[in-house]
């Protein structure tokens, strides 16, 4: 049998930045897959939609509303947790900035958000990951979401790449350290996406069509797009492949 399942009958999937956008897609197509869910957000009542919308594909799903750069709010919420097999580090924001005109403020919300809560919440859950006595043998999945923008840059997207290739970096650096326990770490890398987030960028028209020119397919990914890159990166489908990129460009970097 060459064709490996997309099974995830009895697997854990933590998905951070739930809510909204990317977050919302995975965990939806992660339950479609048959995963039990775990979802983070800061907003309730996006939480409260959501958790229905999984509970639909008949399996589990928690939430908590969290801050995730609250270190302690985000430990205490991953070590009450039985078992993690699965995280999809989503969380993450941007601010379009020149270069010489990046607020320190901003700059330090981006690190904070981008990178520094990502390592920690990838930290925490790896220790957790390790907790289940075979895991070894059952194998585990960090997707960590990066963008193109964590191999190449842009306009006014300095410290947005800068964020992202240091979150290349570390899913390189994890994925060896953690390879000895069969815990796989990769990133899924999208271009423009239309989702709540870039909606308001995608108004300024000269932006949308400079950003179309650059993505040889001619359009703009589907959500849907990316959460199945996602999926096929934390299934068994994907069981030789750790620190490495996916990337769900249109051929945006081909060029």
């Amino acid at each position: 049998m060459y064709l490996k399942k997309y099974n995830f009958k009895n697997k854990i999937a933590l998905v951070t930045g739930a809510g909204k956008g990317l977050g919302k897609a995975c965990a939806l197509a992660l339950a479609e897959a048959g995963a039990n869910l775990i979802i983070v957000s800061r907003t309730e009542n996006d939480l409260i939609k959501l958790s229905k919308q999984i509970k639909k594909f008949k399996v589990k799903c928690k939430y908590f509303v969290c801050d995730i750069t609250n270190y302690s709010q985000i430990k205490n919420i991953i070590n009450k947790q039985n078992k993690i097999d699965i995280l999809i580090n989503n969380a993450g924001t941007n601010i379009p900035e020149h270069f010489l005109k990046v607020k320190t403020s901003n700059m330090e919300q981006l690190v904070k958000i981008n990178t520094i809560a990502a390592f920690n919440i990838a930290q925490l859950v790896s220790l957790k990951m390790l907790k289940t006595k075979n895991r070894k043998k059952i194998g585990g999945s960090i997707v960590n979401m990066s963008s193109q923008m964590g191999h190449i840059s842009g306009p006014k997207r300095s410290v947005y790449s800068m964020t992202k290739f240091g979150l290349e970096g570390l899913t390189k650096g994890m994925a060896l350290e953690l390879a000895p326990y069969n815990i796989r770490v990769n990133t899924v890398c999208p271009t423009f996406v239309v989702t709540p987030m870039t909606k308001k960028f995608l108004k300024d028209k000269k932006f949308k069509k400079d950003m179309l020119s650059n993505i040889a397919l001619g359009r703009f990914a589907e959500m849907s797009e990316i959460a199945s890159a996602v999926v096929f990166m934390a299934s068994d489908a994907a069981s030789m492949i750790t620190g490495t990129s996916l990337l769900v460009d249109g051929g945006w970097t081909a060029k």
